[in-house]
């Protein structure tokens, strides 16, 4: 029986290939159970990975499939869930009118969600339920998810995310890129060998100095390659794979049609087709990284999405967690950008600093203030390619990130904050601040104001101040320097951006030095 003090909830996502569901029951410590699971095939990736868009049977099929989940999470009483879409319908010409179709025949709200998003759902799995002896901080650990759209690849190490990539090369799309070539040889897996080392050469060097000693992967079938990984002496209730057994089922596969690999290990066509680059990618990768095997822990999308619902809910350790993973990556990606660490943390203190203390006059929320913290840490990336318009190099910079957790809305708020760092002030005729909602222009200025005034307390790059108190006196916002060094450059440099942070806040800034 059903206690009282449980919350049925589910998770949706609709992919490329699958189309999914959970079910589960949350309790009050932010743990669930599991009751239900769905799983329907849907033509969705196929469709945009061959022609570009949907086909209206596709889309039929596909409204069916969600008013069955509907039907069975109101027999639930289902009250609270989260549908996600990723690459299928995100990269289809007609996605949106695919979404209103969905949302007018099931009342369903579907978020599209980008590559960076779609990470964090997935390290938010990961993190709950990755086995003690993957996650120790003396190693790396490389995650290696294979999805119908693209590849996404994420370095733990020491405990923290480093490096992240995402590479277009999912088992779905490759076969709607190569469909052409395949009917035109004899030797199809070839070709798709040739074009996967093409794609991810690259990384054996990136892979280089990060001490990486498991592979972990992430959808691809993976259900299905244990299970034929078996046949090669493997113990796929270990959901462990070593490099000899994987390198026999390689050398099995790499030569087979389509049709052969049907016949020999009796799966569908479907499967067949997904398992070949996905087989290809996972060999290439652990021989790359020189690890003894791949790890398998049977994860999935839905896992990171309860595991988030139940975060958001309650205060669990999970949220800090996915936060500092965040950071983590953050840094990583300014480092590759020779960044002055020392300026970035002072300024990223100072900021949160003025943030905190004035909050009361500004009222935003602790997501603008992680936006702030992130955009402090990114704001000079620009100066990697130039010193000269940085500010406009670090937009263009952040922009094309994929930000662990980030919508493609939110990245650009972050970007925008770092662009008006400095000389330039928030236009209509930017582009970049045009797109923007009003609530979120103002965001942007009000973020970018405090941005403007903690980086002009390190003009010099030497750390001057070492404490900062705010007061409020009338309109004036008097901010009491506790320096050694006088602070004649500092000041300088405040009063330039002090026109702009009254013009947002409504509160005239003035430094007094103790």
């Amino acid at each position: 029986m059903k206690s009282e003090k449980m919350e049925v909830i589910a998770a949706i996502d609709i992919g490329s290939n699958l189309i999914r569901m959970t079910i589960a029951q949350m309790a009050m410590d932010g743990t669930f159970i599991r009751l239900d699971n769905l799983k329907k095939r849907t033509s969705i990736g196929r469709d945009t990975f061959s022609h570009g868009k949907i086909q209206v049977t596709s889309i039929h099929e596909t409204c069916d499939i969600l008013k069955g989940f509907v039907k069975l999470m109101k027999e639930y009483s289902v009250k609270t869930y989260k549908a996600v879409t990723t690459s299928g319908i995100r990269e289809a010409e007609n996605g949106e009118y695919v979404l209103e179709q969905i949302k007018l025949s099931t009342k369903l709200n579907i978020e599209v969600i980008n590559n960076a998003q779609e990470r964090f759902y997935m390290y938010k799995s990961i993190r709950k339920n990755l086995p003690e002896k993957f996650i120790a901080k003396d190693f790396g650990n490389l995650v290696l998810h294979i999805g119908s759209g693209g590849v996404e690849l994420s370095v733990f190490t020491k405990g923290n995310l480093k490096y992240v990539d995402y590479i277009k090369i999912g088992a779905l799309r490759l076969r709607g890129m190569l469909s052409n070539l395949e009917r035109k040889t004899m030797d199809f897996p070839s070709i798709m060998e040739e074009f996967i080392d093409s794609r991810i050469g690259f990384l054996k060097k990136r892979f280089k100095d990060l001490n990486i000693k498991y592979l972990i992967g992430l959808g691809g079938e993976l259900k299905i390659i244990l299970k034929i990984a078996k046949k090669y002496g493997c113990d796929d209730k270990s959901n462990f794979i070593n490099s000899e057994h994987l390198n026999f089922l390689y050398n099995s596969i790499k030569h087979m049609t389509t049709e052969q690999i049907i016949d020999e290990y009796s799966i569908e066509r479907n499967d067949a087709e997904i398992l070949l680059p996905s087989v290809i990618v996972f060999h290439k990768i652990l021989k790359m990284i020189d690890a003894d095997g791949l790890y398998a822990p049977m994860l999935s999308l839905r896992d990171g999405i309860l595991a988030d619902m139940s975060d958001k809910r309650f205060n669990t350790d999970g949220k800090i967690e996915s936060i500092n993973d965040i950071l983590s990556s953050v840094w990583y990606l300014a480092d590759n950008y020779s960044i002055d660490v020392v300026h970035c943390k002072y300024v990223e203190n100072i900021a949160l600093s003025i943030f905190d203390q004035t909050l009361k006059l500004h009222k935003m929320s602790n997501k603008d203030r992680f936006y702030l913290r992130i955009a402090c840490i990114l704001h000079d990336v620009g100066k990697h390619v130039n010193h000269n318009q940085h500010d406009i190099h670090s937009y263009n910079i952040i922009k094309n990130q994929d930000i662990m957790g980030m919508s493609d809305v939110e990245i650009n708020i972050i970007a925008s904050i770092a662009k008006y760092h400095d000389e330039i002030l928030p236009n209509f005729s930017h582009e970049n601040y045009n797109h923007l909602s009003r609530d979120e222009r103002i965001k942007v200025s009000k973020l970018s104001a405090i941005l403007k005034i903690a980086e002009a307390l390190d003009v010099s790059h030497k750390q001057k101040v070492k404490d900062i108190s705010i007061t409020i006196k009338d309109r004036d916002l008097i901010f009491n320097m506790i320096s050694k060094t006088e602070l004649l450059l500092e000041e300088w440099s405040f009063e330039e951006g002090s026109d702009f942070f009254y013009e947002i806040i409504g509160y005239r800034p003035i430094i007094v030095q103790g």
